[in-house]
């Protein structure tokens, strides 16, 4: 079943995905060619609040099951010419989106009827936005003018993203220290006692000549401190994080638009 221009204008909200089915963003707006009215242009939304307009071709797109697919890459319609969507392309705004899509600047709208060609060499005419009354336009006789003009604010939406702030790691090492200890250590030391000859021990004095040479030798010991080192397992160390909130302002500048009333009366 071919897709009719009228089927391409209720795209608008929808998720446009690249080639690969990788999601581009929503799509805002649908822009005519002014000669042809045919659909030419999508603008989409993308960025991390969806405050980035970027005009997409839409020639070769086509609606899947997951949106609206495109045969470009996701980083291609990322690094399109920045254009504010202000309701009509000039030549040259729509002379730089072909040249950053690789598109034939004369080349031809085709979705399977009879397609006109849109802009070719020597238009010199803008492309308007789709004819919807209350929708976007600038000439303030057309078809998208009716008796109210709207204003519109930006409004600031502030998030956050989450970024690495540094790394903190658990480096084990070894130090040396002197250690002193007192321990008591014991030696044995020689004294001479004298007894004098008794009953008790006359047997064995007399025993052996009465006069002679002799020596008599007693071992003498003593302690000395013996060192021994061991290692003995005090405490596990482990690293924890922790979340702490602060506030920080965010300041940046929004634009509003003002409406005026121009009295022409005399």
């Amino acid at each position: 079943m071919s897709t009719t221009g009228e089927d391409i204008q209720r795209w608008r909200g929808r998720t446009m995905v690249d080639n690969d089915g990788d999601k581009i963003g929503t799509i805002e707006e649908i822009y005519l060619d002014q000669q042809t009215n045919q659909p030419e242009w999508a603008v989409v939304t993308t960025g991390l609040f969806g405050t980035k307009q970027t005009f997409v071709p839409i020639s070769d797109a086509g609606s899947t099951g997951d949106g609206v697919r495109v045969p470009y890459e996701k980083a291609q319609v990322k690094d399109a010419p920045r254009i504010d969507p202000d309701g009509r392309l000039s030549n040259e705004e729509e002379r730089r989106l072909y040249d950053h899509y690789g598109r034939d600047w004369g080349a031809s709208w085709d979705n399977g009827q009879n397609g006109a060609p849109v802009t070719g060499e020597g238009d010199t005419s803008d492309h308007d936005a789709t004819a919807e009354r209350g929708g976007p336009g600038s000439d303030v006789s057309g078809p998208n003018t009716d008796d109210a003009m709207t204003r519109s604010e930006e409004e600031l939406r502030v998030g956050t993203t989450e970024r690495e702030s540094g790394r903190v790691r658990l480096k084990k090492y070894v130090v040396e220290d002197e250690v002193t200890q007192t321990v008591p250590v014991r030696r044995e030391e020689v004294r001479v006692e004298r007894e004098p000859i008794t009953d008790a021990n006359a047997d064995a004095a007399l025993d052996g000549p009465a006069i002679s040479e002799e020596e008599h030798e007693v071992t003498l010991h003593a302690e000395e401190p013996v060192v021994e080192k061991r290692a003995v397992p005090k405490e596990r160390v482990r690293l924890e994080k922790d979340v702490e909130t602060d506030q920080r302002e965010v300041t940046d500048t929004v634009r509003s638009e003002r409406i005026d009333v121009d009295d022409s009366r005399n």
